[in-house]
């Protein structure tokens, strides 16, 4: 079974349905860590979570809950082309619209074609673009949301700009998580590692030096505050390669030894 952010017609359900090819139940969850832990505790068998955006960035909720909350492993990754569009209810025109809702990510994303062709239109945030398409086609026309085709079509609505976002390059990066770590290797594969240092000159230096001296290519890096003190993260760190790799293995342990917590969160397949 594979868990999805849900209600039915988001793009996590989308990127669910795409990556499974209709072979896996598909389960929806309300949220990101709930679904995470669902797999920690075996409720389900794994889960399809976002954890990227190329123009919002970093899904904090996802990042969190891996790197500290549950004891899961990333096992593979998914990039979903984000198509969004301007949806009203069937015959309605853009002079009729007054408000405007969607996740806060779409309203986002498409923040220059908002102001610059819907000055006057009031903006709502929704807990799910879903949930912003099933109140467009309740509503009796002044109510417009942003959406995917997907939506359109599961609330019959109309899709009155196609394609809106202010960048034509939008893409989400989701994550496999699985209660096992992968053990498939390929010629190209990242893995992910999450840790925190002392609050010291050079620790973070020294913790990357590491991947340097090993000339391993680092993808990634970002940190998180660890939010039980002012001034403490925790950093996430992408790299080339997989922990079978001796010289990748090595390295991360030199890397454990010299970090105060650390998490391996898996190797996998690396999607362009």
């Amino acid at each position: 079974m594979l868990g999805y952010l849900g209600p039915e017609g988001t793009f996590s359900h989308q990127a669910a349905v795409e990556w499974s090819g209709g072979a896996c139940e598909l389960r929806q969850y309300s949220s990101m860590p709930a679904m995470i832990r669902a797999v920690d505790s075996g409720e389900i068998e794994k889960a399809i979570v976002p954890i990227e955006n190329s123009i919002e960035g970093s899904v904090n909720a996802t990042i969190d809950t891996l790197a500290l909350e549950a004891d899961v492993y990333i096992t593979g990754e998914y990039i979903l082309s984000i198509k969004e569009n301007l949806l009203v209810k069937k015959g309605a025109r853009a002079e009729d619209i007054k408000i405007i809702t969607s996740h806060p990510q779409p309203l986002g994303q498409c923040s220059r074609m908002l102001k610059e062709e819907f000055p006057d239109a009031v903006l709502e945030s929704a807990a799910s673009t879903s949930a912003a398409a099933k109140r467009t086609a309740e509503g009796d026309g002044s109510v417009a949301c942003i959406g995917s085709g997907t939506s359109a079509e599961l609330y019959g609505l109309d899709i009155l700009k196609p394609d809106c976002a202010d960048e034509k390059h939008n893409s989400t990066r989701f994550v496999i998580v699985e209660k096992n770590m992968s053990k498939k290797v390929t010629d190209h594969d990242k893995t992910s590692i999450a840790f925190t240092l002392e609050n010291k000159p050079g620790a973070l230096y020294s913790a990357l030096k590491l991947f340097a001296d090993a000339s391993i290519n680092m993808v990634k890096i970002e940190s998180r505050p660890l939010k039980d003190e002012l001034g403490k993260y925790i950093f996430i760190v992408d790299i080339e390669g997989n922990i079978d790799d001796a010289s990748i293995y090595f390295a991360l342990d030199k890397v454990r030894r010299s970090t105060g917590y650390y998490k391996f969160l898996g190797s996998y397949e690396m999607k362009n």
